[in-house]
Protein backbone atom coordinates (compact mmCIF):
# COMPACT_ATOMS: atom_id res chain seq x y z
CA UNK A 1 0.00 0.00 0.00
CA UNK A 2 2.94 2.42 1.02
CA UNK A 3 4.43 2.05 -2.12
CA UNK A 4 1.45 3.08 -4.44
CA UNK A 5 0.44 5.81 -2.26
CA UNK A 6 4.22 7.11 -2.85
CA UNK A 7 4.35 6.51 -6.51
CA UNK A 8 1.20 8.92 -7.00
CA UNK A 9 2.76 11.41 -4.82
CA UNK A 10 6.08 10.94 -6.64
CA UNK A 11 4.10 11.56 -9.94
CA UNK A 12 2.98 15.00 -8.87
CA UNK A 13 6.50 15.88 -7.36
CA UNK A 14 7.98 17.77 -9.72
CA UNK A 15 5.25 19.72 -10.48
CA UNK A 16 5.29 21.31 -7.36
CA UNK A 17 5.83 25.11 -6.69
CA UNK A 18 6.82 27.92 -9.14
CA UNK A 19 9.37 26.01 -10.52
CA UNK A 20 7.37 22.72 -10.97
CA UNK A 21 7.39 20.88 -14.05
CA UNK A 22 4.50 20.75 -16.39
CA UNK A 23 3.56 17.12 -17.47
CA UNK A 24 2.64 16.16 -21.52
CA UNK A 25 -0.29 13.31 -21.02
CA UNK A 26 -1.37 11.65 -23.55
CA UNK A 27 -4.99 9.53 -23.18
CA UNK A 28 -5.81 6.83 -25.11
CA UNK A 29 -7.50 8.23 -28.49
CA UNK A 30 -3.93 10.27 -28.61
CA UNK A 31 -5.30 13.70 -27.26
CA UNK A 32 -2.63 15.74 -25.64
CA UNK A 33 -2.65 17.34 -22.30
CA UNK A 34 0.16 19.70 -20.95
CA UNK A 35 -0.92 20.98 -17.55
CA UNK A 36 1.23 21.18 -13.57
CA UNK A 37 -2.08 20.89 -11.79
CA UNK A 38 -2.48 18.10 -9.52
CA UNK A 39 -5.78 17.11 -9.53
CA UNK A 40 -6.03 17.73 -13.15
CA UNK A 41 -2.80 14.90 -13.41
CA UNK A 42 -4.29 13.09 -11.41
CA UNK A 43 -8.30 13.13 -12.75
CA UNK A 44 -6.13 11.14 -16.20
CA UNK A 45 -4.35 8.41 -14.37
CA UNK A 46 -5.74 5.15 -14.12
CA UNK A 47 -5.51 4.17 -10.69
CA UNK A 48 -6.53 0.59 -9.50
CA UNK A 49 -5.03 0.14 -6.46
CA UNK A 50 -7.90 1.21 -3.36
CA UNK A 51 -4.82 3.44 -1.57
CA UNK A 52 -4.07 5.07 -4.52
CA UNK A 53 -7.61 6.07 -5.45
CA UNK A 54 -7.86 7.54 -1.82
CA UNK A 55 -4.82 10.23 -2.90
CA UNK A 56 -6.53 10.84 -5.80
CA UNK A 57 -9.87 11.43 -4.60
CA UNK A 58 -8.69 13.65 -1.74
CA UNK A 59 -6.89 15.96 -4.63
CA UNK A 60 -10.55 16.20 -5.87
CA UNK A 61 -11.65 16.99 -3.18
CA UNK A 62 -9.02 19.60 -2.21
CA UNK A 63 -9.73 20.88 -6.00
CA UNK A 64 -13.47 21.14 -4.86
CA UNK A 65 -13.13 22.47 -1.49
CA UNK A 66 -10.51 25.09 -2.09
CA UNK A 67 -9.07 25.24 -5.91
CA UNK A 68 -5.45 24.80 -5.11
CA UNK A 69 -3.23 22.98 -3.16
CA UNK A 70 -3.82 19.64 -5.13
CA UNK A 71 -0.30 18.88 -5.60
CA UNK A 72 0.34 19.51 -1.83
CA UNK A 73 -2.11 17.43 -0.10
CA UNK A 74 -1.20 14.46 -1.65
CA UNK A 75 2.35 14.44 -1.11
CA UNK A 76 1.72 15.50 2.28
CA UNK A 77 -0.56 12.64 3.07
CA UNK A 78 1.52 9.84 1.63
CA UNK A 79 4.72 11.51 3.61
CA UNK A 80 2.15 10.93 6.95
CA UNK A 81 1.86 7.53 5.53
CA UNK A 82 5.02 6.97 5.15
CA UNK A 83 5.90 7.88 8.97
CA UNK A 84 2.81 6.12 10.23
CA UNK A 85 4.49 2.55 8.57
CA UNK A 86 7.67 3.83 10.56
CA UNK A 87 5.83 3.71 13.63
CA UNK A 88 3.67 0.33 12.69
CA UNK A 89 7.14 -1.22 12.54
CA UNK A 90 8.69 0.08 15.86
CA UNK A 91 5.09 -1.60 17.53
CA UNK A 92 2.98 1.58 17.66
CA UNK A 93 -0.65 0.78 17.47
CA UNK A 94 -2.34 2.39 14.93
CA UNK A 95 -5.05 3.84 17.00
CA UNK A 96 -2.56 5.42 18.94
CA UNK A 97 -0.87 6.84 15.43
CA UNK A 98 -4.33 8.35 14.32
CA UNK A 99 -5.11 9.84 17.72
CA UNK A 100 -1.72 11.66 17.47
CA UNK A 101 -2.36 12.29 14.12
CA UNK A 102 -5.72 14.28 15.05
CA UNK A 103 -4.09 16.03 18.43
CA UNK A 104 -1.11 17.42 15.96
CA UNK A 105 -3.53 18.81 13.62
CA UNK A 106 -5.53 20.58 16.17
CA UNK A 107 -2.33 21.91 17.36
CA UNK A 108 -1.17 23.06 14.32
CA UNK A 109 -4.64 24.54 13.06
CA UNK A 110 -4.75 26.49 16.48
CA UNK A 111 -1.48 27.52 16.49
CA UNK A 112 -1.85 29.15 12.46
CA UNK A 113 -5.15 30.78 13.79
CA UNK A 114 -3.17 32.47 16.89
CA UNK A 115 -0.02 32.88 15.27
CA UNK A 116 0.31 33.49 11.98
CA UNK A 117 -3.33 34.04 10.55
CA UNK A 118 -3.90 37.74 9.82
CA UNK A 119 -7.67 39.60 9.44
CA UNK A 120 -8.15 40.48 5.78
CA UNK A 121 -9.21 44.11 6.84
CA UNK A 122 -5.54 44.81 8.11
CA UNK A 123 -4.40 43.91 4.72
CA UNK A 124 -4.27 46.39 2.12
CA UNK A 125 -5.24 45.84 -1.44
CA UNK A 126 -0.71 45.45 -2.22
CA UNK A 127 -0.82 42.45 -0.26
CA UNK A 128 -4.07 40.71 -1.82
CA UNK A 129 -2.28 41.38 -5.14
CA UNK A 130 0.43 39.97 -4.64
CA UNK A 131 -0.91 36.89 -3.08
CA UNK A 132 -3.07 35.98 -6.63
CA UNK A 133 0.54 36.78 -8.17
CA UNK A 134 2.11 33.86 -6.50
CA UNK A 135 -1.09 31.65 -7.28
CA UNK A 136 -0.24 32.54 -10.99
CA UNK A 137 3.73 32.21 -11.08
CA UNK A 138 3.15 28.63 -12.50
CA UNK A 139 0.37 29.37 -14.86
CA UNK A 140 0.45 29.99 -18.62
CA UNK A 141 -0.21 33.72 -18.00
CA UNK A 142 2.81 34.21 -14.97
CA UNK A 143 4.31 36.82 -17.50
CA UNK A 144 0.83 39.43 -17.34
CA UNK A 145 0.50 38.38 -13.63
CA UNK A 146 0.74 42.03 -12.79
CA UNK A 147 -2.32 42.50 -14.64
CA UNK A 148 -4.77 39.36 -14.12
CA UNK A 149 -3.78 39.85 -10.17
CA UNK A 150 -5.50 43.46 -10.29
CA UNK A 151 -8.13 42.07 -12.42
CA UNK A 152 -8.84 38.70 -9.97
CA UNK A 153 -8.50 41.35 -7.00
CA UNK A 154 -10.90 44.05 -8.19
CA UNK A 155 -13.53 40.91 -9.09
CA UNK A 156 -13.16 39.58 -5.58
CA UNK A 157 -13.81 42.74 -3.77
CA UNK A 158 -16.62 43.91 -5.76
CA UNK A 159 -18.78 40.91 -4.42
CA UNK A 160 -17.71 41.44 -0.93
CA UNK A 161 -20.60 41.15 1.73
CA UNK A 162 -20.97 41.82 5.35
CA UNK A 163 -23.78 39.95 6.98
CA UNK A 164 -25.62 40.32 10.06
CA UNK A 165 -23.32 39.08 12.64
CA UNK A 166 -20.33 41.52 11.00
CA UNK A 167 -19.03 38.78 9.29
CA UNK A 168 -17.19 39.48 6.04
CA UNK A 169 -17.51 37.12 3.17
CA UNK A 170 -15.76 36.81 -0.11
CA UNK A 171 -18.59 34.45 -2.62
CA UNK A 172 -16.47 33.59 -5.15
CA UNK A 173 -19.65 32.04 -7.09
CA UNK A 174 -20.54 35.76 -7.41
CA UNK A 175 -17.59 36.28 -10.21
CA UNK A 176 -18.39 34.56 -13.21
CA UNK A 177 -16.00 34.44 -16.29
CA UNK A 178 -17.57 34.96 -19.77
CA UNK A 179 -15.19 33.60 -22.40
CA UNK A 180 -15.14 35.83 -25.80
CA UNK A 181 -12.86 34.61 -28.90
CA UNK A 182 -11.39 36.85 -31.50
CA UNK A 183 -8.72 38.90 -29.12
CA UNK A 184 -5.99 39.04 -26.73
CA UNK A 185 -6.47 37.56 -23.37
CA UNK A 186 -5.24 41.30 -21.74
CA UNK A 187 -8.42 42.51 -23.58
CA UNK A 188 -9.93 40.97 -20.35
CA UNK A 189 -11.64 43.44 -18.35
CA UNK A 190 -13.93 43.62 -15.08
CA UNK A 191 -17.68 44.38 -15.73
CA UNK A 192 -19.58 45.38 -12.57
CA UNK A 193 -22.73 44.16 -13.62
CA UNK A 194 -24.34 41.23 -15.39
CA UNK A 195 -23.23 40.23 -18.85
CA UNK A 196 -24.76 37.85 -21.44
CA UNK A 197 -23.42 35.81 -24.56
CA UNK A 198 -25.71 36.68 -26.85
CA UNK A 199 -27.03 39.40 -29.26
CA UNK A 200 -29.66 41.80 -30.45
CA UNK A 201 -32.42 39.43 -31.84
CA UNK A 202 -32.70 42.32 -34.42
CA UNK A 203 -30.09 44.93 -36.19
CA UNK A 204 -32.61 47.59 -35.69
CA UNK A 205 -32.44 46.92 -32.34
CA UNK A 206 -30.77 49.93 -29.84
CA UNK A 207 -27.67 48.78 -28.40
CA UNK A 208 -27.98 50.74 -25.46
CA UNK A 209 -30.89 51.48 -23.05
CA UNK A 210 -31.30 53.45 -20.35
CA UNK A 211 -33.14 52.90 -18.13
CA UNK A 212 -33.58 49.97 -18.46
CA UNK A 213 -36.59 47.94 -17.41
CA UNK A 214 -35.69 44.43 -17.94
CA UNK A 215 -38.33 41.34 -18.16
CA UNK A 216 -36.89 37.58 -17.70
CA UNK A 217 -39.16 35.28 -19.21
CA UNK A 218 -38.89 31.57 -19.38
CA UNK A 219 -41.58 30.76 -22.54
CA UNK A 220 -41.85 31.68 -26.15
CA UNK A 221 -43.03 34.42 -27.62
CA UNK A 222 -43.03 32.79 -30.75
CA UNK A 223 -46.17 32.01 -32.62
CA UNK A 224 -48.32 29.71 -30.43
CA UNK A 225 -49.19 26.52 -32.09
CA UNK A 226 -51.39 23.17 -30.61
CA UNK A 227 -49.64 20.98 -28.46
CA UNK A 228 -49.04 17.37 -30.46
CA UNK A 229 -52.02 14.77 -30.32
CA UNK A 230 -54.32 17.82 -30.44
CA UNK A 231 -57.07 17.65 -33.26
CA UNK A 232 -59.40 20.10 -34.33
CA UNK A 233 -61.90 19.27 -37.57
CA UNK A 234 -62.72 22.14 -39.73
CA UNK A 235 -65.20 21.76 -42.58
CA UNK A 236 -64.65 25.72 -43.45
CA UNK A 237 -61.74 26.75 -45.07
CA UNK A 238 -62.55 30.52 -43.56
CA UNK A 239 -62.68 28.90 -39.95
CA UNK A 240 -59.42 27.58 -40.07
CA UNK A 241 -57.66 31.22 -41.12
CA UNK A 242 -60.03 32.10 -38.18
CA UNK A 243 -57.49 29.56 -36.19
CA UNK A 244 -54.84 30.52 -37.66
CA UNK A 245 -55.14 34.23 -37.23
CA UNK A 246 -56.02 33.33 -32.87
CA UNK A 247 -53.01 31.56 -32.69
CA UNK A 248 -51.23 34.81 -33.90
CA UNK A 249 -53.21 36.85 -31.88
CA UNK A 250 -52.49 35.06 -28.60
CA UNK A 251 -48.44 35.77 -29.48
CA UNK A 252 -49.59 39.60 -29.86
CA UNK A 253 -51.26 39.81 -26.48
CA UNK A 254 -48.17 37.99 -24.82
CA UNK A 255 -45.80 41.04 -26.28
CA UNK A 256 -48.61 44.12 -25.68
CA UNK A 257 -48.78 43.16 -21.65
CA UNK A 258 -45.29 42.39 -21.58
CA UNK A 259 -44.89 46.33 -22.91
CA UNK A 260 -48.11 47.49 -20.91
CA UNK A 261 -45.57 46.82 -17.68
CA UNK A 262 -43.08 48.63 -18.66
CA UNK A 263 -40.58 46.58 -20.12
CA UNK A 264 -38.04 48.06 -22.23
CA UNK A 265 -35.91 45.15 -22.51
CA UNK A 266 -36.62 41.59 -22.90
CA UNK A 267 -34.32 38.31 -21.95
CA UNK A 268 -36.11 35.21 -22.79
CA UNK A 269 -34.63 31.43 -22.38
CA UNK A 270 -36.98 30.31 -25.78
CA UNK A 271 -37.48 31.79 -29.02
CA UNK A 272 -38.47 34.79 -30.83
CA UNK A 273 -40.27 34.65 -34.04
CA UNK A 274 -40.10 37.50 -37.13
CA UNK A 275 -43.95 38.18 -36.11
CA UNK A 276 -43.17 39.01 -31.88
CA UNK A 277 -40.38 41.08 -33.13
CA UNK A 278 -42.43 43.56 -35.48
CA UNK A 279 -45.21 43.34 -32.87
CA UNK A 280 -42.50 44.72 -30.41
CA UNK A 281 -41.49 47.43 -32.48
CA UNK A 282 -44.96 47.75 -33.49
Amino acid sequence: MLWQCQAVANIVKSSLGPVGLDKMLVDDIGDVTITNDGATILKMLEVEHPAAKVLVELAELQDREVGDGTTSVVIVAAELLKRANDLVRNKIHPTSIISGYRLAMREACKYVDEKLAVKVEKLGKDSFVNCAKTSMSSKLIAGDSDFFANLVVDAILSVKTTNARGETKYPIKGVNILKAHGKSAKDSYLLKGYALNTGRAAQGMPTRVAPARIACLDFNLQKTKMQLGVQVLVSDPRELERIRQREADMTKERIEKILKAGANVVLTTKGIDDMALKASFD
